[in-house]
């Protein structure tokens, strides 16, 4: 039997959603309407060509002359917060996800179990009669309760009100080699294909499950969740998407600024007064950098401007769907973004983005040596800092941060013949949190009070429906605050105040540790929405007011304890999962289990033992297939079998591949096979392989892997799910013999890593 890691505290009974008996949905006439919401990742208001931004997007485009843009809307300035508040209709502390699930801690607000009176709505559609189905990224489900599809689990999209759900599990994955889960099978269906891409993917099931649906019961709307993983890193583009750029940001980031904010405002995107945000002096100017670093920057902006492209074209595709069914007239479509563009990349770009969760800076010299591999599967590419806050023209700073630049988001939405003026623009101040109570509303669909017998709480959204066919309508609510990280802001009546905690998003440790200490700022968003004159010093009152309101409010959504770890709250994670555990047992179909699930092994001396049995049948003549791997291209190891010889692979961040090979052929029927890392100094050791107890094989690993391998690549026995760990075989390379156990002994305690 298979020894499951369990999160080790108690209070995870009191907080997990309730155990449902699946209520029928109920059969209703197609009078209700569709919906259809894009959910874009890491895409600043000033990218799509919808909003002005340089990407052309035509069919994004197409949306937004059919419906509504709204230039005033905005999210909690991180992944898996926003899309808690866009499915729940609860602000993320409120909805217990205050960070992205990697970064959970057991604090009220930051648990990122979404509680059991605030179940997501996508539940209620059901039960309204809705078919429902999630695509793509799903980045909402506690880390505990991905370890392995074994796992009694209850936060999964199918638990929570999606029929359906093709997508990951992670906050991001290779968009050309990803892990991916149907239902809650795991697939590797880039084994089906050379030119495979997950975006095409999502698209190829999106449209396969509307062909369903119509075909087995038109009578009933949808409601589709596409969210797809661009323009998250990494930035994996085709490569005649990204030729499509080539040459077209060779100007630099501070001129597209300047040409984004000429188009806007031409557009009636902005007001005519709005000026662009002062350039921060860590960025530096484009025409201050030397040949070589411009020609790699405006490559890595290319590869990303292809990768976005790449995904409206796939939008396009489920739009051509709908319109050959006749059922685009009666659908209601959301296109938005789930923050500001991403800084994460840093001041070089990255070739590798796993680099910033180990605290490992990034390296000029080799970004530069691997510029021709950018956007293909040998690398994890982000791009620099500078084309991010070029991403989010007009405003300051990036994703993490509270400023508009991190909060402010492009939002589209279409419905024909419910909108007075297709193609105009909307002003009222909204927020992603309001989404969900605006779709209830246009659907005439009432709020269950009740899910699992757990009475629901008020929602905390506000609909902003009357918008949709009066311009003037008033703004539907009067307060918003956020937090990120330590960063803080409130909105109420036109007026925001900024508190930014002095750490960039690619930085790993906090600039200070009291909160008391960072500067507010004052602006008057309404006459100045990218925030360039502080009011501060001229309004002390109305700073005042607004830093006791923002208290008021982190109360009332459990915002408190302010917490501006990262990389430290990653760690605390797997520490809350294994406990003080030093041995973990598997069996064969354990797989899909989260890297942060998995036995910590990382800097310290441990065992792998199996105990498998090869075939003996003489026809049998392939006895390769992976043992147990954990991470994949960009960082992992994997114990496997190659040729009938054992084989140990430890990738250190695509950096360096360290291989520990027998020369012996392994015998068949029943055999131990053990792999020993003995630790010879802080990130460094001795590889021994033995099979049978004799030693077979040895080899030394001069670096490795400080924290973690990346985001999206599992743990997973008999099998290597995602990106391969080497390229000497291929995924999912399934072992075809039996494995009875697989046994992980840790054999010294942990050894803390250091960080450049």
């Amino acid at each position: 039997m298979t020894t499951k890691i369990t999160w080790t505290t108690a209070s995870i009974a009191a907080a997990i959603m309730p155990t449902l008996a699946w209520a029928a949905p109920l059969p209703v006439a197609n009078t209700r309407p569709n919906i259809v919401v894009l959910l874009l990742d890491d895409v600043g208001f000033g990218h799509l060509s919808a909003f002005g931004g340089p990407v052309q997007t035509p069919n994004i485009d197409r949306v937004g002359r059919a419906g509504l843009r709204f230039n005033n809307f905005h999210t909690t300035a991180l992944c898996s917060p926003s899309r808690a508040a866009l499915l729940t209709g609860h602000n993320h502390h409120s909805a217990a996800t205050g960070v992205i699930t990697e970064m959970a801690t057991q604090q009220p607000g930051y648990n990122n179990r979404f509680p059991k009176n605030k179940f997501p709505l996508v539940e209620t559609l059901r039960q309204s009669g809705y078919h429902t189905a999630a695509f793509g990224k799903w980045h909402n489900t506690p880390i505990e309760q991905l370890q392995g599809p074994r796992l009694k689990h209850d936060q999964w999209p199918t638990d929570v009100g999606f029929e359906r759900f093709y997508g990951f599990m992670a906050g991001d994955v290779s968009q050309w080699e990803p892990a991916v889960w149907d239902n809650t099978t795991l697939i590797a269906p880039q084994a089906e294909s050379p030119k495979y891409h997950f975006t095409t993917d999502l698209a190829d099931q999106a449209i396969k499950w509307l062909q369903g649906q119509q075909g087995l019961d038109s009578a009933q709307p949808f409601f589709l969740y596409f969210a797809t993983g661009a323009g998250h890193a990494p930035h994996h583009a085709p490569s005649e998407y990204s030729a499509k750029y080539a040459g077209k940001f060779d100007q630099g980031w501070d001129q597209v600024r300047t040409e984004t904010l000429a188009r806007q405002k031409a557009m009636g995107l902005v007001p005519a007064s709005t000026e662009l945000s002062e350039r921060p002096s860590v960025i530096q100017a484009w025409d201050k950098l030397p040949a070589k670093e411009k020609h790699l920057y405006s490559r890595m902006q290319e590869i990303f401007a292809g990768y976005l492209e790449h995904a409206d074209a796939q939008f396009g595709r489920v739009l051509a769907e709908l319109e050959r069914q006749g059922q685009l007239d009666n659908t209601i479509i959301i296109v938005t973004s789930d923050n500001g563009a991403s800084g994460e990349g840093g001041l070089h770009g990255s070739f590798n983005e796993n680099l910033l969760f180990n605290g490992i800076p990034d390296s000029l010299k080799e970004n530069l040596s691997r510029i021709d591999q950018l956007g293909t599967k040998f690398a994890y590419n982000h791009y620099p800092a500078g084309w991010a806050l070029a991403g989010n023209t007009p405003f300051r700073y990036w994703k993490q941060t509270t400023h508009e630049g991190g909060v402010h988001d492009p939002m589209i939405i279409s419905w024909p013949g419910h909108i007075s003026d297709a193609g105009g623009v909307r002003s009222q101040f909204t927020h992603i949190v309001d989404v969900m109570p605006t779709l209830l509303d246009l659907t005439g669909v009432t709020a269950l009070s009740s899910v699992g017998g757990v009475t629901q709480a008020p929602l905390e959204g506000v609909s902003f429906a009357p918008a949709l066919t009066d311009a003037l309508s008033p703004t539907p609510k009067t307060v918003q605050y956020f937090e990120m990280l330590g960063n803080r802001s409130i909105w109420h009546d036109g007026w925001k105040a900024d508190a930014f905690h002095g750490r960039f998003p690619w930085e790993h440790g906090a600039a200070n540790a009291d909160f008391s200490k960072d500067k507010w700022e004052l602006f008057k968003l309404d006459e100045d929405m990218s925030e360039i004159h502080d009011l501060a010093s001229q309004y002390p009152e109305k700073v005042a007011e607004l830093k006791a309101l923002f208290d008021a409010q982190a109360k009332l959504y459990n915002v408190y304890p302010l917490d501006d770890r990262t990389l430290e709250r990653m760690d605390a994670v797997t520490r809350a999962i294994v406990g003080g555990r030093s041995k973990f047992d598997y069996t064969q179909g354990d797989v899909g289990i989260a890297e942060s699930a998995s036995p910590p092994v990382k800097n310290r001396s441990h065992r792998i033992i199996a105990s498998i049995n090869i075939p003996t049948d003489a026809s049998a003549q392939a006895v390769d297939g992976v043992i147990v791997a954990s991470g994949g291209r960009f960082g992992g190891y994997s114990l496997y079998i190659k040729d009938g010889r054992l084989h140990y692979t430890y990738n250190y961040l695509g950096l360096a591949q360290y291989d520990i090979e027998s020369a012996e052929t392994l015998p068949r029927g029943q055999v131990k096979v053990d792999f020993e890392f003995v630790r010879t100094g802080l990130q460094a050791g001795r590889g021994i392989l033995s099979v049978n107890g004799r030693s077979v094989a040895k080899g030394f690993i001069t670096h490795t892997v400080p924290r973690r391998f990346g985001l999206g690549d599992t743990f997973d026995i008999g099998s290597d799910y995602g990106s391969p760990v080497t390229d000497k075989y291929t995924v999912p390379f399934v072992f075809p013999g039996r494995i009875d156990s697989v046994e992980v002994l840790l054999t010294d305690g942990p050894v803390a890593p250091e960080l450049d």
